[in-house]
């Protein structure tokens, strides 16, 4: 099986096909590995994230905590895919959200320090930096725009297509905490659309 590092490194090759040699050397150097029981945080609110966590294996919920004391999802971070409050990590400062193992994960590691000086010395990291700042930003977008021009139906049906291997490894509470809806009207629309 391959390692965690080798499988990070291939999916930075896969984004940024030029990268070379000496680059992932560069960026392998500085890489280290967190495995992280369920329901073990790998970031909480509060904290600075001094590395951006590249989810190798397992499945991470990142909430907040609101006025009522409520725990409300903003995402499910699942394998091939970024553990991390993005703007809060390009400043260095403290996360808003908490992000919470749902299975137990494997999340490789790369500090900050670290990416700042491949995107000065390195234009293929540079440019990856780039390509995954906009995947993050399309990512918040949608969100946003789910939220605006989509109703409760429609945002389920769009989040079943989007991550339909996901539907089965979340709790229908964290589903409908994500998609805004409470908990008997998620209940409701699936039922609904089992009959249709």
């Amino acid at each position: 099986m391959e390692t965690p590092i080798k499988l990070y490194l291939e999916s930075y090759q896969q984004i940024c096909k030029e990268i070379n040699d000496e680059e992932l050397s560069f960026i392998e150097e500085h890489l280290s590995i967190s495995e992280i029981k369920a329901k073990h945080y790998y970031l909480k609110a509060g904290q600075i994230q001094k590395s951006i966590g590249y989810v190798i294996e397992g499945l991470i919920r990142s909430y907040y905590i609101d006025e009522k004391g409520d725990e409300i999802t903003v995402g499910f971070i699942k394998e091939n895919e970024y553990a991390t409050d993005y703007g809060a990590f390009i400043r260095q400062k403290p996360s808003k959200y908490y992000f919470k193992c749902i299975e137990p994960s494997i999340v490789v590691n790369l500090p900050y320090t670290t990416m700042q000086e491949g995107y000065k010395k390195y234009k293929s990291i540079e440019r990856y930096g780039r390509l995954v700042t906009e995947e993050v930003l399309i990512l918040q977008q949608t969100r946003i725009e789910s939220f605006l021009f989509e109703n409760a139906e429609e945002r389920y049906l769009n989040f079943i297509k989007r991550s339909p291997n996901l539907f089965n490894r979340i709790s229908l509470t964290y589903l409908s905490s994500y998609l805004g809806i409470e908990r008997q009207s998620l209940s409701r629309i699936r039922k609904m659309l089992i009959s249709k």
